[in-house]
């Protein structure tokens, strides 16, 4: 049963262990604060080993004793905590740099490490991660015109002393310096270059200008990769802007289709050019090597005239009256006397001949008659200069 039940408690005990009344006529009253704090500090004492005496002086080292006591209690506690707040693990892709009175005191690899707060404070970073970040913005180009170009930009700690100690916030200082970067390669370039294959040149630039402001900051931070994605125009001129690009497009079309008719037509054109050169060439030669074998047989027949002039005369006149009558469809009749010549045509032979040659009838024998006239005429005067030669 419960100490307040009726009946219940035969002792009339309280929790705290006093009398509820009667047994020596004392009163009715709440239980004693004072013993119960008392038991409390007698129990601490003996978890902790501290003597303790009742009576006489008692109180008093009893007081004392749970002082220590609690004292004890709160010192553990607090170094509990210290310790637990000091010792600390430093995973392998990390580092910790310790600052102790507030400079600079070493850099901690991986491994288990402790440190000494207040006096000692850390930073924990990780050094091997690469971490990326994105970046838009409209920018001038060299030649004034609005783009929105978007990068992104992946960097990672290569110096953790640097990124902790001299600069207060190094990732926005990173912001502000690849906006910089961005700024001064777009605005040198043209809006071509950016919009088409100028991109892996200008991130190329980016990079490198945006390490080297890194470096004069002394950031701790290495820029791994900077990627320049599709750049475009704004969207209140975007319209225009892809006329514009359609028609850039139309021309070098246009520029691809005449390159391609000059690759075809200005070999063609040289190739005849050649042809004709060649064929000048020929006739060349030919000419010069028909003159000149005219020349040598001409030499040759004066010298055969000089041996047997009449024979010579003779089978000159012969070898033309064959030429001539060779090329000639006329037929030309004469009777003994030399006179009432008669001249036929054969009509049938000369259509005939038409038809296979597109060459005049008149044109071979007019020819042939003038062959045969400058033959006769030289052979009269090659005689005349021998007549006269046997004269003298």
């Amino acid at each position: 049963m419960a100490w307040n039940e009726p009946g219940g408690n035969s002792n009339n005990q309280d929790p705290w262990g006093g009398r509820r009344g009667g047994g020596g006529g004392d009163k009715k009253g709440p239980p004693d604060l004072d013993e119960a704090f008392r038991k409390l500090q007698d129990s601490l004492n003996g978890m902790f080993g501290s003597g303790k005496k009742r009576g006489g002086g008692g109180d008093r080292n009893v007081g004392k004793g749970g002082g220590l006591g609690l004292l004890g209690i709160g010192l553990a506690v607090l170094a509990a905590i210290w310790l637990y707040s000091a010792v600390y693990v430093v995973d392998e892709q990390e580092q910790a740099v310790v600052l102790r009175f507030g400079k600079y005191y070493e850099t901690v690899g991986p491994g288990l490490n402790i440190y000494f707060p207040p006096i000692d404070r850390k930073y924990l970073e990780n050094v091997t991660r690469e971490r990326a970040y994105t970046k838009q913005g409209q920018m001038l180009t060299e030649d004034e015109n609005i783009v929105e170009v978007p990068l992104t930009v992946q960097y990672k700690i290569t110096n953790l002393q640097d990124f902790v100690l001299n600069v207060d916030q190094p990732e926005v200082s990173l912001q502000h310096a690849t906006d910089s970067a961005l700024r001064h390669v777009v605005g040198s370039t043209s809006m071509d270059q950016v919009l088409t294959e100028g991109r892996e040149q200008m991130a190329v630039d980016i990079r490198e200008r945006l390490q080297r402001f890194l470096d004069n900051y002394r950031t701790g931070i290495t820029v791994t990769q900077v990627n320049v994605q599709s750049a475009a125009a704004p969207r209140e001129v975007q319209e225009a802007f892809d006329d514009v690009i359609r028609a850039r497009e139309d021309e070098q079309r246009a520029r691809n289709q005449a390159e391609s008719y000059a690759n075809g037509v200005v070999p063609e054109a040289r190739g005849q050019a050649q042809r004709i050169i060649e064929d000048a060439n020929g006739y060349r030669d030919e000419v010069i090597a028909r003159a000149k074998g005219e020349a040598d047989r001409f030499s040759k027949l004066v010298a055969e005239y000089r041996k047997a002039p009449d024979v010579t005369r003779q089978r000159l006149y012969l070898e033309t009256m064959q030429e001539v009558y060779s090329n000639s469809s006329k037929v030309l009749v004469t009777s003994k006397d030399g006179q009432n010549n008669l001249l036929y045509l054969p009509l049938d032979k000369m259509v005939e001949g038409s038809r296979h040659s597109a060459a005049p009838v008149s044109t071979v024998p007019a020819s042939a008659n003038d062959a045969a006239a400058r033959a006769a005429q030289e052979m009269q005067q090659q005689q005349q200069s021998l007549r006269s030669r046997e004269s003298r």
